[in-house]
């Protein structure tokens, strides 16, 4: 539930202790006295059950409502509303099992430039971007401030909100504006998870000082601040029907982005070095079997090029297995256990693909794992 309406709900059952229901024009005026715009209003009316016209319960969207205390408390004006931050941003902490690869160094380099300079990077999941951004960061002693976006992130998320603090209506402001005040890197990860509600970071990727409308503060950056999204689209949406929940984002607003960084799946000799650190990071060190996986994802990432499987393996994905593998001590389990998320056809695939890159895994289960001869190997 929205924090303003639950802001607005709260106010009334406190100023009117006997109550949980309300005529809409009682909504209006409290509404209006404390801050809460028209269209919050509107949703509380589509939110609140509605009693008989023109009356409506709040007692659900009241968080605490025994909380609430007995005395009625006048509702601040805009001119004493208190704005607070909170301390969501940091320099990232050096993961010693990180190793770069492919777009990583113009990220860097963008990054130590401290220069306004929004870049959009797109990949498929699972294969480095967003660590990519944070250890860019790490390396550089730069602060960061990460978003993730979902379909439900609107401006209040984004830009800051009402809260009820103690009684007293507080604006606290948002990772946006946070990061802008630190000059900061604002990492907005799966963008194009969001709905046009993103568009109220427009100005943001313009470098344009911000207008909190609530409280009438114009928020101007700090030297070094910038902008990087990640997605898994180009916001085109997705057509293979992989990335379902990705959105199609306006193009005046990918238009504001300077720059599109596509990430690839790491080269075959740097996956080997990540799960080799992995592994030791783990305490159980199987070189062959950190070479065969890589093999056997290469394979697969092949056979996908050429519609022969609908997924693939991931750098993520190789992680987990090996993690999976320290627990274990089972090459076959932790691999079955791993990509147990995929539908059943896809499952005995990619098993059957791995006992072909090492002859001595025999699955748990192989009679209804299909044969692969060497010759139906894309390479």
């Amino acid at each position: 539930m929205n924090a303003l309406i639950n802001t607005l709900a709260t106010e009334l059952t406190r100023r009117f202790p006997d109550r949980t229901q309300f005529k809409r024009a009682e909504i209006e005026s409290v509404g209006k006295e404390i801050g809460i715009g028209h269209t919050k209003r509107q949703e509380l009316y589509a939110t609140a059950p509605k009693v008989r016209k023109g009356v409506y319960e709040l007692s659900a969207l009241v968080y605490n409502i025994e909380d609430v205390k007995k005395e009625p408390t006048k509702g601040p004006s805009m001119t004493s509303i208190q704005s607070a931050t909170f301390e969501d941003c940091y320099v990232p902490t050096a993961d010693s099992t990180y190793v770069k690869w492919g777009t990583y160094n113009d990220v860097e380099s963008i990054i130590k430039s401290r220069m306004f300079y929004p870049v959009f990077i797109t990949g498929l999941s699972g294969n480095g971007k967003t660590m990519m951004v944070e250890q860019a960061c790490a390396k550089a002693g730069r602060e960061f401030v990460r978003v993730q976006v979902t379909p439900e992130t609107d401006e209040d998320d984004l830009i800051g909100g009402f809260r009820l603090v103690d009684g007293e209506t507080v604006f606290f402001k948002g990772p946006v504006v946070h990061a802008m005040e630190k000059g900061a890197i604002l990492l907005i990860d799966e963008i194009d998870r969001g709905t046009n509600k993103i568009m109220a970071l427009q100005g943001v990727l313009e470098g344009k000082p911000v207008l909190l409308k609530k409280t009438g503060e114009v928020i101007k950056a700090a030297p070094g601040f910038n902008v990087i999204a990640t997605a898994n689209t180009k916001g085109k949406g997705s057509d293979d029907g992989r990335f379902t929940a990705a959105s199609i984002i306006d193009d005046a607003f990918l238009e504001r982005f300077v720059i599109t960084v596509e990430q690839p799946f790491a080269p075959a000799k740097t996956e080997k070095r990540i799960l080799k650190n992995h592994m030791e990071k783990y305490g159980k060190v199987d070189e062959e079997f950190a070479d065969r996986l890589v093999l056997w994802a290469e394979v697969i990432r092949k056979t996908f090029e050429e519609e022969g499987v609908d997924e693939v393996i991931s750098t993520r994905r190789l992680c987990h297995i090996t993690q999976t593998f320290s627990i274990f001590e089972d090459r076959m389990k932790a691999i079955e256990l791993c990509i147990a998320r995929f539908d059943e056809d896809t499952k005995l695939a990619f098993l059957d693909l791995y006992t072909k890159v090492d002859r001595d895994a025999v699955p748990e289960d192989n009679t209804n794992v299909e044969s692969t001869t060497e010759e139906d190997l894309p390479f």
